[in-house]
């Protein structure tokens, strides 16, 4: 009988099926040398991985057309840049990644101890509650700091109404367009990532590392930072890479507080039609988050920790003590800046914009373009992404894991740098798609399949290969077993995905702002233009649309992490 399983579950590495007969290791390394060969003895199988090819393709040319710009942009150009633009944006993108990232770090980690570890009053409350500002949009929550802290916003008038302010602290002197308030505002906006991860780490945590630390005499200040802390580590690290490469590519949040990093620059020299200057620097971006993946992809290889879940015992809750209630009012100081804040501000200039005629047939006319190219987006990502994982999960081989990294690309890099790349393809090689909305649709696939996929796999690794198996001996071909077998049981995975990259489309802004045909505004763009233009009672139901639909898949997050 041939052999095609392990116990474990996992497929046999010497042969599998594909494509309705036998594949091995080295049939997939004559793919690699003769593919037309191949295909003649295996046809439905080559058909995946020609499909999976072809979709990796058009996910990482947009990429590597902006590099190969920025390569022959010309040597007066990159000594004109390095000489005067460079050594500035670095400075500014750098220093405030890693400040974002150090305060977010600290706010995460301390507030996924207190609601998973500690008797904190309402905690099985608080985790959703602290949750709940992953659904709105950084470039909202500056727009809403500027409305409570800017140059003529509310804390300024309160300021200046109370003359004891005055005496005590001096003059109003804070400015929200500033490093300072850049660094705040993504802090608060960005410790959800870090947030949600360790307290997922902290709920799986053994008890029996704590007992056979305190058997050595150590007390809880100890136990913390030998043992809680190092078993945090790749968590920690996960949330810190996940916050910094946000920053890295945030593009709104820094625009909307006039303070300028690489994604803004990228985005004004294309203004410009300076496309050569916009390449140098987006390769310079590529090169500094490339750095910070292999950074976090080395100490994690350096720092593994493993738990024995045959002897796993959960921690207990631990007693606050006297340090109840200081905790419980810094949470509560936490929430109400991150969330009740932001949404009050929004909700007090949408009732102005409600009675002012807000909600007229423009507005609709905005969130049909953005549910229309959203919806697109994620059902070409429902549809990629499942020839890809079944490839990754089914038959994995050199190529198909190469595919599969591949297809992450465009998710790790600054949509800016994806959408200048569909800029340049387009325009001179593709021009009747060039200014059309299918582009904005098809940069979003390039931007989000990843989460698609991430949400596939996950669905797909709880579905035994012997399912598999088992329809192809009744006489199923690969394609029937996937389409009738497969994708049945991986079908809530399969919309749980696409509700990601809906949700994902529906917020993103420079990818937007950047190919959009003429007269075509989504609800991102509009918040944009109307909150640079001071329109706040046009921006706020816009911005509130968008958060109300970004809480759909907050569920799915949660049960995740």
């Amino acid at each position: 009988m041939k052999k095609t399983q392990k116990e474990s579950g996992k497929l046999n590495d010497h042969n599998y099926e594909i494509g309705g007969g036998t594949a091995s290791p080295a049939i997939l390394l004559y793919l690699q040398k003769k593919w037309i060969g191949l295909w003649q003895t295996n046809p439905p199988g080559i058909f995946l991985l020609s499909f999976g090819t072809v979709i990796a393709a058009i996910m990482a040319i947009p990429v590597v057309y902006v590099i190969w710009r920025s390569v022959f942009a010309g040597r007066d150009r990159w000594l004109r840049l390095l000489d005067e633009r460079i050594p500035q944006l670095l400075w500014s993108t750098l220093s405030l990644t890693i400040a974002v990232t150090i305060l977010a770090l600290i706010i995460g980690v301390s507030l996924a101890w207190l609601v998973i570890r500690t008797d904190l009053p309402g905690r099985k409350y608080w985790r959703w509650l602290l949750a709940m500002p992953l659904v709105i949009p950084p470039y909202v929550g500056a727009i809403t700091y500027i409305n409570v802290f800017g140059r003529s916003g509310v804390m300024r008038d309160l300021w200046r109404d109370n003359p004891w302010l005055v005496r005590v602290f001096g003059e109003y002197s804070f400015d929200i367009h500033s490093f300072l308030g850049v660094f705040l505002v993504l802090s608060l906006f960005t410790y959800q990532y870090v947030f949600l991860i360790v307290s997922a780490s902290l709920k799986k945590s053994n008890l029996n590392y704590e007992e056979a630390a305190y058997s050595l005499g150590m007390n809880a200040k100890e136990v913390f930072w030998k043992v809680n802390l190092p078993l945090l580590r790749p968590a920690i690290g996960a949330g810190a890479i996940l916050t910094s490469l946000y920053v890295l590519s945030d593009f709104g949040a820094v625009s909307i507080l006039r303070y300028v990093t690489f994604t803004a620059a990228i985005y004004f020299q294309r203004a410009g039609f300076d496309t050569a200057s916009a390449s140098v620097l987006s390769l310079v971006l590529i090169i500094i988050t490339l750095a910070f993946l292999w950074v976090e992809s080395k100490s994690r290889k350096k720092n593994k920790y493993y738990q024995s879940s045959g002897t796993f015992k959960s921690a207990p809750v631990l007693g606050l003590g006297k340090w109840k209630w200081p905790s419980l009012i810094y949470v509560s100081v936490m929430f109400f800046f991150s969330f009740v804040l932001p949404m009050a501000v929004l909700l007090y200039w949408s009732k102005i914009g409600l009675s002012m005629g807000a909600l007229d047939s423009r507005f609709w006319g905005f969130a049909f373009n953005s549910f229309k190219i959203s919806a697109m987006a994620a059902l070409v990502c429902m549809i990629f992404m499942f020839p890809i994982v079944y490839l990754k999960l089914r038959f994995p081989s050199v190529i198909t894991r190469l595919i599969d990294k591949i297809c992450y690309t465009g998710y790790a890099l600054p949509g800016v740098i994806v959408a200048l790349g569909f800029i340049f393809i387009f325009n001179n090689h593709i021009p009747f798609l060039y200014g059309t909305f299918y582009l904005v649709a098809l940069a979003y696939v390039v931007r989000f399949l990843p989460q698609a996929m991430q949400a596939g796999e996950s669905a797909l690794q709880l579905v035994s290969p012997r399912v598999d198996e088992a329809a192809k001996s009744l006489g199923y071909p690969t394609w029937k077993v996937m389409l009738t077998v497969v994708l049945p049981n991986i079908l809530p995975g399969v919309i749980a995905g696409g509700a990601l990259v809906f949700v994902s489309s529906i917020k993103e802004l420079p990818v937007t702002l950047m190919l959009r045909p003429p007269g075509f505004d989504t609800l991102a763009v509009r918040i944009y233009f109307e909150a640079h233009e001071a329109l706040y009672y046009l921006a706020a139901p816009s911005a509130l649309l968008i958060i109300a639909v970004s809480m759909l898949p907050l569920r799915y997050i949660l049960n995740k992490y």
